[in-house]
């Protein structure tokens, strides 16, 4: 068993156990804690990968910018009785646990299906992961969908900024 195998299965025990802390526990600040642990659980896995850009951008813009609105909207929210927020054992859940499970035997099949020699990455994609690459990839066949894609979000800022502009009369 290589090293980045190894890490691998560790980061997946961390980021499972991350994720079910994440929506299990009841005070909403260590939720979000664990989501941004989670979120560089998921880092680290793309780094196993050899997806280094992703990996980056994972922790820049989920870690970074997205919990940060994450944790103003729950400091705006003012949760203050929980007590209303609980449930009792219903329906949905006992369903939701039958998926679970279904999920949990699906991804154990999964594992001990795989054999060693597919186990492994080819060289190939140590060089599919890097910034270089993926940059080389996007402007020489995808120009014209990523300058589309440039307009429409330079439109809808400007479509922001028309909006929230107060008007004076």
């Amino acid at each position: 068993m290589s090293l980045s195998y190894l890490f691998f299965i560790v980061l997946g025990v961390l980021a499972i156990a991350s994720a079910i802390v994440t929506i299990a526990h009841k005070n909403p600040i260590v939720s979000a804690m664990s989501l941004v642990l989670h979120f560089f659980m998921l880092a680290g896995l793309y780094l196993t990968l050899n997806a280094q850009f992703l990996a980056v951008i994972q922790v820049l813009v989920y870690a970074g910018a997205i919990m940060v609105l994450v944790v103003f909207v729950i400091m705006l929210l003012n949760l203050s009785d929980e007590a209303q927020l609980k449930e009792k054992l219903n329906f949905r859940k006992i369903i939701a646990a039958f998926f679970a499970l279904g999920l949990i035997t699906q991804f154990t099949t999964m594992y001990m299906g795989v054999s060693s020699k597919n186990a492994f990455l080819p060289p190939q994609s140590i060089e599919a992961g890097k910034a270089q690459s993926i940059g080389k990839e996007l402007f020489s066949h995808y120009l014209v969908p990523f300058e589309a894609i440039s307009l429409l979000l330079v439109v809808a800022i400007i479509g922001a900024i028309v909006l929230s502009k107060r008007r004076y009369e």
